[in-house]
């Protein structure tokens, strides 16, 4: 006879326990031990919880590769899904196996789990019955996550219409549902209660603008509020404010955006000139280009303005970025004329007010929308699809992918889809947030997501009090060195890189389905080497 202990141990989530009944089945180099169920006197799974059990065999099973948990009707009781952390198993010789599992277990079914040393499919080659578990592991997740197209142009996504359709362990707990219902509610109560939630008239002065912060208050807001209009603070916010990956250093004034030393000498001190400051490397530039041409919707029954403008932008003796010239229109003439700080306070403050706007909708929906979420969702759905639990790169991502699925489809529904929020409320509309995102598609390149080639591509390596580039390349730099280590552990040389199938489908797909396929963009459709 061989003695096995068996350690269950279910999640600590709000009816995360099951009064189902639970068995199990060990499987191992030598043979697979009976179906055992798992019972003990008392309450046995419940949320938190670890629960102890012994089974015997006959014989000794040798390593244990898989186990399969059977979840089977209890008596009269209804199914009760049921949360399972992990499972593990202590041998007779004390070695010991663990069967990570973290997921949700749906009604009457049997769950076959590996343990869970990671490994890639070279490393199983030698044991048909863990390669026929990786090929059935991925079979099923194929067939339960497929791709649509939400837009012509767009990332494709996963092919559910609500949240409601999401496999359960894809949904938000539901402690994390009920804050999230309970914080919208506040802010409609809080927009009520200033009078925005149904406004549907303009301000008359800028004073009204504070009724936005009433409430949540804080040092950060309240400095805002006293030094929103001023110039040092308009270039301060595109270095480290809402979309500080926009500015790019200006090597040569465009063609389209005739600025001239006379036009900014009053910006400048005596002892220098424009083309001085550009050879110095000082001047900068904020150009929204990629929203010309976006159309802008109706909002209670009167058309929205969106504008495309060019900023230069100084970098001062003071280390202050401050606006100098501002167009907003990339074609020049005298029906787009360049604003000074010299101007009228009100023709320099709307000038800047366009620019904040403009590079709203670039942050909501390219920075944010399309870079963000919408090229996760590609990455999620390609890890999961091609990419079986025991996978190191899978054990690597999965983590970082949660809640994915369960944000986007509900941003499809509630956010940026037609009749959402975007479409009620912004200048684009949905058909001009389509128009734009699948704009800002065709020209994204994978440099652009790569911190330090972006960096380098804008020229602003080197701009001071940039904390955003400063902080995200220590950021950046740490996460290479961690997953660099992980890589070389199970990568050894460039072979095993190309002869990694699983690793390729991966790879493959997120360049089909996230910038669709298009070469120019940089995105590896392959991979061919450790770095």
């Amino acid at each position: 006879m061989a003695t096995y202990k068996i350690r269950v141990a279910t999640g600590d989530y709000l009816c995360g326990g099951t009064m189902d009944s639970v068995a199990i089945t060990l499987v191992g180099i030598r043979g697979e031990s009976p179906k055992f169920r798992l019972d003990r006197p008392g309450k046995d799974f419940s949320p938190g919880e670890v629960d102890e059990y012994v089974v015997q065999t006959e014989h000794h099973l040798g390593s244990i590769l898989l186990i399969r948990l059977h979840k089977e009707r209890y008596s009269i009781f209804p199914h009760t899904n049921w949360n399972c952390s992990f499972v593990e198993v202590l041998g007779p010789r004390e070695e010991v196996y663990r069967f990570p599992c973290y997921q949700w277990i749906v009604g009457y079914t049997t769950l076959e789990l590996r343990e869970g040393t990671a490994k890639t499919i070279r490393e199983d080659a030698n044991n048909q019955l863990l390669l026929r578990h990786r090929k059935e592991e991925l079979r099923a997740k194929r067939q339960a996550y497929r791709y649509k197209e939400f837009q012509p142009g767009w990332p494709k996504c996963l092919d559910v219409d609500t949240v409601d359709q999401l496999n359960l362990n894809d949904q938000y707990s539901s402690t994390k549902t009920s804050t999230l219902e309970v914080n919208l509610a506040a802010g409609q109560v809080e927009l009520k209660l200033k009078g925005l939630l149904d406004c549907k008239k303009s301000w008359n002065k800028l004073d009204d603008v504070r009724r936005a912060f009433w409430f949540y208050r804080s040092p950060a807001s309240e400095y805002v509020s006293r030094h929103w209009d001023e110039d040092a603070f308009f270039g301060y916010q595109y270095l480290n404010g809402v979309n500080p990956v926009f500015i790019r250093k200006c090597t040569e004034i465009p063609a389209k955006f005739p600025v001239t030393q006379e036009m900014v000498a009053k910006s400048l001190e005596k002892h220098t000139t424009l083309d001085k400051e550009l050879e110095k490397g000082n001047l900068f530039l904020i150009d929204c280009q990629i929203l010309e041409g976006t159309p802008a919707t109706k909002l209670n029954g009167r058309r929205q303005h969106i504008a495309a403008p060019i900023c230069l932008l100084r970098l001062n003796p003071w280390g202050e970025l401050v606006p100098i010239a501002i167009q907003l229109t990339q074609q020049p003439g005298p029906e787009s004329p360049i604003f000074l700080p010299s101007d009228s306070e009100w023709d320099w403050g709307l000038a800047k007010f366009w620019v904040r706007n403009a590079t709203f909708h670039i942050h909501e929906v390219l920075t944010h929308l399309l870079y963000t979420h919408l090229m996760a969702e590609v990455f999620t759905l390609a890890t999961i699809r091609h990419l079986p639990m025991c996978h190191p790169l899978y054990k690597l991502l999965i983590p970082h992918t949660r809640y994915t699925l369960h944000i986007n489809v509900l941003g499809r529904v509630r956010l940026f889809g037609p009749g959402g929020l975007i479409d009620e409320a912004t200048a684009t509309g949905f058909h001009g947030l389509s128009y734009l995102l699948a704009k800002g598609l065709s020209t994204l390149t994978y440099s652009t997501l790569c911190l330090p080639d972006d960096l380098r591509d804008r020229g602003v390596e080197s701009l001071p009090n940039y904390y955003y580039k400063e902080d995200g390349m220590k950021l950046w730099e740490a996460i290479h060195s961690f997953v660099s280590g992980i890589v070389c552990l199970y990568y050894p040389d460039d072979i095993s890189v190309r002869e990694d199938p699983e690793l390729q489908a991966w790879v493959a797909e997120i360049f089909d389905k996230g910038p669709l396929g298009r070469e120019s963009s940089g995105f590896p459709s392959r991979l061919e080497t450790i770095v």
